[in-house]
Parts: C-alpha cells; sequence; structure tokens
C-alpha cells in the first residue's frame, strides 16, 4: 500500500500539522479522527486494514488528518468563545490547505468526509457546511450537537452559547437552513450515519435524522445493537458503508 506521511507549518493554526495518506488513486476519504485520536489513529485502530482491498485496487485514497480538539473543545483552560475560534481554525486549515492538497494528489471527482466519534461531528458538519466540496458522508458513532450533557458527556461549552457555537451545531442551523443551493448540495449527498442503540447519543442521532428528513434529505440511520463505540465496530462500518 502506498503510504505518505506529510508535515507542513499552518499559517492558520500556527503550528505544524501532520496527516497521512493511504493509497494511491480512487475517491478521496477526509478521515477526521476521534476525540483523543491522532493522524494515525486509524492506522492502529485497523480501520486502515479494513479498507485495504479497496484501497489496493484504486477504489478508495484516505487523507486521515489530525485533532486539535485539547486546543479546542476541550481546551477548559479558556473561555469557550475562544474554544470555538479555536475550531473555527481547524476549518480554515481543512479548507484552504487540507483540501487543495487532496486535490493536487488525486483528481477524482468524489470526496468523502468520514469520521468516528467526535471525527463524525466533524465530518458532518464540514459537509453540512460545504456540501458543494462532498459526494458522501460517513459519520459512526457522533454526537452533533456540543452543547448536550448526555451520560458522562458534558456540555463543551460550559453553557455559553454565541453566534459562532449556533453555526457549528448541526441540529442547531440545519432546521433554519433555507439557502436552496446548499440544499441541493445536500440533498444529491450520500449520507450514511451508525449509532449504536446504548449510545447515549442515540436520541441526538434521531433529532438529526428527523431534521434531515424534515428538509427533503436522503440518507441512511443505522442502529445497531449495543453501544457500538469502539475499533471493533469502526473496522466492520467502514468496511459496510464507505
Amino acid at each position: 500500500m502506498n503510504t505518505e506521511y506529510h508535515r507542513w507549518y499552518s499559517p492558520r493554526l500556527y503550528r505544524d500539522m501532520e496527516l497521512l495518506v493511504y493509497g494511491h488513486a480512487g475517491a478521496k476519504v477526509l478521515a477526521f479522527p476521534t476525540r483523543d485520536g491522532r493522524f494515525n489513529e486509524y492506522q492502529h485502530l485497523g480501520v486502515v486494514h479494513a479498507l485495504e482491498d479497496k484501497i489496493n485496487a484504486g477504489h478508495l485514497q484516505l487523507f486521515c488528518v489530525d485533532s486539535i480538539d485539547k486546543e479546542s473543545f476541550y481546551g477548559h483552560w479558556q473561555h469557550p468563545a475562544d474554544r470555538i475560534k479555536r475550531h473555527i481554525q481547524f476549518e480554515e486549515y481543512i479548507l484552504n490547505e487540507v483540501m487543495p492538497f487532496m486535490a493536487s494528489k488525486n483528481s477524482h471527482a468524489c470526496t468523502i468526509s468520514l469520521g468516528c466519534s467526535l471525527g463524525a461531528y466533524h465530518a458532518a458538519n464540514m459537509a453540512f457546511r460545504y456540501p458543494q466540496y462532498f459526494q458522501k458522508l460517513c459519520a459512526f458513532s457522533g454526537r452533533y450537537d456540543l452543547n448536550l450533557s448526555v451520560d458522562h458527556f458534558h456540555n463543551l461549552f460550559d453553557g455559553y452559547y454565541d453566534e459562532d457555537i449556533y453555526f457549528h451545531t448541526p441540529t442547531h442551523y440545519l432546521p433554519q437552513l433555507d439557502c436552496q443551493w446548499r440544499l441541493a448540495h445536500l440533498r444529491q449527498m450520500d449520507m450514511v450515519f451508525v449509532i449504536g442503540k446504548q449510545d447515549p447519543f442515540l436520541g441526538n442521532n434521531h433529532h438529526l435524522s428527523h431534521i434531515l428528513s424534515s428538509k427533503g434529505i436522503n440518507h441512511a440511520m443505522h442502529e445497531w445493537d449495543g453501544r457500538a463505540h469502539k475499533g471493533f465496530y469502526w473496522r466492520k462500518m467502514v468496511g459496510l458503508y464507505v
């Protein structure tokens, strides 16, 4: 398997950022790691191995980015307004550095946004906000409202709320979305969500599904037995749905 390591200084994040590329051709997969994951997490979890046949056949090329969640959503030493602003800088890095890099490596017409756990939030939020860049979304074991306090997961903004948080909370901004151009792109996208029946964010997934249906956005919402929130399940999910 073709494997490439890349690192460069990001002027938008003011730090070096790393990523790994797996494969040589095929649909481009922008892969976001879990909350505590790094750019090499999907290799360690066996997700890359689960997609090995498709990657080696030239059907998929993975671009596994790094996470700065500890500097943004989990940067509890700073004010919540600064947490969401740091996330916005990360989004700018993805849009203006990673995606052009992907395009320079691979001209395939299809780009897939993929993530597990908090990575599913990143994958979905990116695809919902910029649907013109994506043809498919695969979001596994995700939460789509970081303001929720559920089980042992707390509100990541400690009750603070502003316009930036609103525009980065899919279940908040999607109900108000009336831009027909953006809706048309969303309705053309292939969307697959998977959530465990015992996952604490099952209700949040149902809420998102209801919102998408109300907007005429077709999608698949699969519910798996148990919590289904670890590498053993994600390896199976990518094999079935990516």
